[in-house]
């Protein structure tokens, strides 16, 4: 397939920002999710987490 220059027209045909919206509809979720978690882990009587590296947090 040939290269060729896009024209005046087509050149403000063309529409951008799907990436930068994607982008931030996945970092909204992600810090939904992480508030519900967080809000979990604060509300909670008791419980225990683990995380990597050796880290355990146990409350009652």
């Amino acid at each position: 397939m040939a290269r060729r220059r896009l024209t005046e027209q087509e050149c403000l045909e063309v529409k951008g920002g799907e990436a930068i919206t994607l982008a931030t509809v996945m970092a909204f979720l992600a810090i939904g999710l992480i508030a519900v978690i967080a809000f979990k882990f604060f509300t909670s009587g008791e419980g225990k987490a683990v995380f990597p590296g050796g880290f355990t947090f146990q409350w009652k």
